[in-house]
């Protein structure tokens, strides 16, 4: 086991990317919608102004200080700001590579709020996306697409180094010794792993590992690791990879292994999983 437990976004963020494309900037006075559009999340960085978040009839937040609003997932929300002088905000659609199975999005809360203050490392990308916001310059869009991008890994980073998210995928990774065994899950699914073989990347016991595991991300490791393979195989799957390919990369050392796999996690078999989302067309653009 190595010292270094690893990058722990490079894997996830290497299979399962995330696209941002920018569809506001400048103020928002008095009441403003945003209906839930599949397959979007959003991203709205409030750069000054006080804003009432409402999701449905409820008022869910009161924002008072520059911040930023993450709804990983679709969600319908409104702001309520003052008729006047409003609330300057910059705005993005987000859309996370495989829809509901990226493990990003799927271990993410409906919606995260953090104070701009808290990403201190992230003032400069901050700095630099609204100022381009400002401007007129060529490539702008372009430019601030690529901006929220990396405002999302810093939000990532933030969430995993204070230890926000207190269950799931993000606080195993959180875990100082559990997302050793992660990563290495993460990196090498053909592996054949064993609870041993991660037990001994995390540094711990067969049991304590095994325990901890569970209580931290909700699951076996053995259940984790079988969700990870199949969210592998989806993506491989839309880009018409062949099953016997695909169950190499993934970790079965069959189709037949792994169409088992896969049904028990889905449902449903490959060939009818990709099927059906050629049925549904090619996903949208951001």
């Amino acid at each position: 086991m190595q010292d270094d437990p690893g990058d722990r976004l490079a894997a996830l963020l290497d299979h399962f990317s995330v696209r941002a494309h920018t569809f506001h900037a400048g103020a928002l006075c008095g009441i403003n919608a945003l209906e839930a559009e599949e397959p979007f999340g959003q991203l709205h960085l409030i750069q000054s102004g006080e804003v009432e978040v409402r999701h449905g009839a409820v008022r869910a937040l009161r924002i008072t200080r520059p911040s930023l609003l993450l709804y990983p997932r679709p969600m319908g929300h409104r702001f309520i700001t003052d008729q006047q002088h409003g609330a300057h905000f910059v705005c993005a659609h987000v859309q996370f590579d495989g829809g509901t199975a990226n493990p990003i999005a799927a271990a993410l809360p409906d919606v995260v709020c953090l104070p701009l203050e808290r990403l201190q490392s992230c003032q400069s990308v901050l700095a630099l996306l609204f100022a381009e916001a400002e401007s007129k310059n060529c490539g702008r869009q372009a430019m601030l697409d690529r901006l929220f991008e990396v405002v999302l890994i810093h939000i990532l980073r933030e969430l995993m180094e204070q230890g926000d998210i207190k269950a799931g995928m993000l606080a195993g990774l959180a875990h100082g010794q559990l997302r050793r065994a992660l990563v290495a899950m993460h990196e090498s699914p053909q592996r054949d792993w064993s609870l041993e073989d991660l037990a001994r990347e995390a540094g711990m016991s067969r049991t304590v590992f095994a325990n901890t595991f569970r209580n931290t991300l909700g699951c076996t490791p053995g259940s984790y690791l079988q969700g990870w393979r199949i969210g592998l195989a989806q993506k491989l799957l839309r880009r018409g990879q062949s099953l016997k390919l695909i169950a190499a990369e993934v970790g079965y050392g069959s189709e037949a292994a792994l169409s088992r796999a896969f049904s028990a996690q889905t449902g449903v078999s490959p060939r009818d999983w990709r099927k059906a989302q050629g049925a549904q067309g090619a996903p949208g653009q951001p």
